[in-house]
């Protein structure tokens, strides 16, 4: 390294193998016609990221190290490839992580977020654990220069809670919330924002129950504690949750969610179970005549403008309950796994 200009600090997966290295890279020089060079700003912790970090079968199966980590980000436009009009130098953008192909089937018919050639930013390309990312100007959104860069920086994952929460009509329903991580989080703040009528929490983390509870939840369930079913049943007057929303992967926590369900219920999925989740689809599907939606992604770029009409509504400050430096990943890494966060910010 002749030159600490030309180099940039970032976090990348070396070996395949636990953990995460702070390594120096080269500062992209040249871009495509068709990309962008951005300074960031502010780049946030996902749960790929800590699947990543510790290296589990999903990682092995589709990590190739060595990559720079990280896919949630905000940043100011620092360079722009010949053919790019839209974005503009200085500008400050955020990034729709999925980098679809435009021309299969679901890109052509207005379904990109379920693109079949899709490439994720941070999973797939080098990402924005870094000083500097570079990425397709198709994917850039142009913020409002003015908002925090860390609230910027969580569009991602709030794209998600928003995809999954919206999906159906909430305003004036009772809502259930399963599983309070940092999207299931910003679902309950969404669901709130919205006018959702009755909003109920359910997780196991009292740090999270707690900001929940904070964040707009009227009631929490802790699911170790108390009769999860019979608990929602009494607090819908026997009718049960017109709007459910899956954030937690947890088997038992969806085979219950079917028996609370309302008859003509609506079912919104965005967790990964580990395994087979049993369901009765002659009594709580059928004869409930209830809606179910898996939620991919953010459906682009729909989903997007959602996000940004609501920003300045949310209590963003309160679910990102850390900031770190891009450096301290490790201890942003450790903070995860103990279950008591919101959404980790890291400043490069």
């Amino acid at each position: 390294m002749t030159n600490n200009d030309e180099y940039m600090t970032v976090v990348i997966k070396e070996k395949p193998q636990k953990g995460l290295k702070v390594s120096k890279k080269v500062i992209p020089q040249s871009i495509g016609k068709d990309e962008v060079l951005v300074k960031v700003l502010a780049t946030s912790v996902c749960g790929t990221d800590f699947h990543v970090y510790n290296w589990d079968e999903w990682s092995q199966n589709r990590i190739k190290p060595p990559i720079t980590m990280g896919h949630e980000f905000a940043g100011r436009v620092i360079k722009v490839g010949e053919n790019v009009n839209r974005i503009k130098l200085n500008d400050i953008v955020s990034a729709e992580t999925h980098i679809v192909c435009d021309e299969c089937e679901f890109c052509r018919s207005g379904k990109g977020h379920i693109c079949q050639n899709t490439k994720i930013i941070g999973v797939d390309t080098d990402g924005s654990f870094a000083e500097y990312v570079k990425i397709p100007a198709k994917n850039c959104l142009i913020n409002d220069p003015d908002v925090d860069p860390r609230f910027l920086a969580i569009q991602e994952p709030l794209g998600n809670a928003v995809h999954t929460i919206l999906h159906f009509d909430v305003i004036g329903k009772t809502v259930a919330i399963v599983g309070c991580g940092p999207i299931g989080l910003l679902a309950v703040n969404v669901a709130k924002a919205v006018g959702a009528g009755k909003i109920i929490a359910i997780e196991i983390n009292e740090y999270r129950r707690n900001l929940a509870k904070e964040l707009g939840a009227d009631v929490v369930i802790n699911p170790l504690k108390e009769d999860v079913v019979g608990r929602v049943l009494e607090e819908t007057n026997n009718i049960g949750i017109d709007v459910v929303g899956e954030f937690s992967g947890n088997k038992m926590a969806i085979e219950q969610a079917f028996k609370y369900v309302k008859l003509g219920g609506k079912m919104s999925f965005l967790g990964i179970p580990n395994g087979k989740v049993e369901i009765d689809l002659t009594n709580d599907v059928v004869f409930k005549g209830i809606t179910m939606y898996g939620v991919t992604g953010r459906i682009m770029y729909e989903t997007w403008h959602q996000v940004k009409g609501l920003i300045k509504h949310l209590d963003l400050d309160k679910v990102i309950t850390h900031t770190l430096k891009l450096e301290e990943v490790d201890k942003a890494m450790e903070i995860m796994a103990s279950g008591n966060s919101g959404k980790i910010a890291l400043i490069p």
